[in-house]
């Protein structure tokens, strides 16, 4: 794949005039880790990249792993010293790929200097040399942090802590551009989402950073879809339209469909997939907010079902029984996104999320374990069985993503 070095992308990559848009940037194989600090140790937006990539790829070998350490600087921090962290955290893990969001506690919390700036900058270059050095053909991603909210907020002192994140900000797409690494902006995307939902209603946008500093699920859900995007992820799940009047199947796209029967104000059909939709619930609090604040979920999760030829009426949709909705024919006929309710595909993703969220919380252990050992070399062979048993863990949760062949219908009401 050809990357775009150096540039600065808030949620989405455009090909150079003359280029083809590239593909999604994560390949089978691949090995990566999320670096940085408690932002990242919270884990939300890596767990939404998990969650996607083995619900959308289930088919294909994939690692991840959180190296995220709360209150880390591009010195390091309590778990060790930058040059330790990397080589236990990071390259033992051999990836294949590494994004790096570190910058938040670098600042100090005050006004910026130039020593401070200088400082960041020599770090985090070293920081992406050494991983150049140690892991050649490895792919970096380096993220601007997510913001200090100074904007529902009235900043602490003159211009705001969050300017400081925006000119270490500009540090880091430099570095970038410099040793021929891609950008993604956090930060940008985030204060763009709180803008927006403070100028609806302050208190609520005072929930994407509940203190000023960690993104709440809301928050972590526009990072994940803002790296996501960046990456190029495609948003289609898969795409069925059906001619009821003729009893043909138009197009299925990224499915198989068999077994299509029209009888009167009845349609069926059976339907195998080759992906799963987002485990995400779009009547959850945390997704409106997002929603809110610039997620644009559905550039990710687009599971479109078009149905022309009804008789006018209202049909309820049934996969495998469960009642998915009572939608009119004109919407049906426009095309209805099943991602957004409550299918029995969204619920077979579900788990992957679930195990993510585990498998952090096992990687955060067997961590803390180095880190002790270091003073207890026993602790080595725990956190050696922890790291076995969350790689076989990591294969399961792809195995649970594979689709199941699910039974349509299509059902007038009377």
């Amino acid at each position: 794949m050809k990357f775009l070095f150096g540039l600065v992308i808030c949620g989405s990559l455009s090909a150079w005039a003359g280029e083809p848009a590239p593909a999604f940037a994560l390949h089978d194989g691949d090995r990566v880790v999320f670096y940085g600090d408690s932002i990242t140790q919270d884990g939300g937006y890596a767990r939404m990249v998990e969650a996607y990539a083995r619900s959308r790829y289930p088919s294909w070998d994939l690692r991840f792993y959180n190296a995220g350490v709360g209150g880390d600087t591009t010195k390091g921090g309590s778990a060790g010293a930058a040059v330790v962290r990397l080589d236990r955290d990071v390259i033992s893990l051999k990836p294949t790929v590494v994004t790096i969001m570190l910058g938040m506690n670098d600042g100090g919390y005050r006004r910026l200097d130039p020593e401070t700036l200088a400082g960041f900058t020599e770090r985090l270059r070293a920081i992406v040399e050494k991983l150049k050095a140690e892991l050649p053909s490895v792919r970096l991603y380096l993220i601007r942090t997510s913001p200090f909210d100074d904007i529902s907020r009235p900043p602490d002192f003159d211009p705001g802590y969050d300017t400081v994140l925006r000119q270490l900000g500009e540090a880091v797409a430099l570095l970038g551009r410099e040793q021929h690494a891609d950008v993604v902006d956090f930060g940008h995307c985030v204060d763009d989402g709180i803008k927006a939902v403070s100028a609806e209603n302050r208190a609520l946008a005072r929930q994407i950073l509940p203190d000023r500093v960690h993104p709440s699920p809301a928050g972590h859900l526009v990072m994940g879809a803002a790296l996501l995007r960046a990456w190029q992820a495609p948003a289609l799940v898969a795409r069925v339209a059906l001619d009821a009047r003729s009893s043909a199947i138009v197009d299925a796209e990224n499915t198989r469909v068999s077994a299509l029967t029209v009888a009167g104000g009845r349609i069926t059909w059976d339907e195998l997939d080759r992906s799963l939709p987002l485990p995400l619930s779009w009547e959850n609090a945390d997704t409106e907010l997002a929603q809110k604040a610039g997620a644009a979920l559905e550039t990710l999760d687009d599971e479109p079902l078009l149905i022309s030829g009804l008789r006018p009426g209202r049909y309820e949709v049934r996969i495998d029984e469960q009642l998915v909705g009572t939608f009119s024919s004109a919407e049906l006929e426009r095309g209805v996104n099943l991602a957004r309710y409550n299918t029995p595909m969204r619920w077979q993703a579900y788990p992957v999320q679930w195990g993510a969220e585990s498998g952090h919380q096992v990687q955060r252990v067997r961590r803390e374990l180095l880190v002790a050992a270091a003073g207890d070399p026993s602790l080595s062979a725990a956190a050696d069985r922890l790291g076995v048993w969350e790689e076989a863990q990591q294969s399961a949760r792809s195995r649970a993503a594979t689709p199941k062949s699910r039974q349509y219908r299509v059902t007038l009401v009377p």
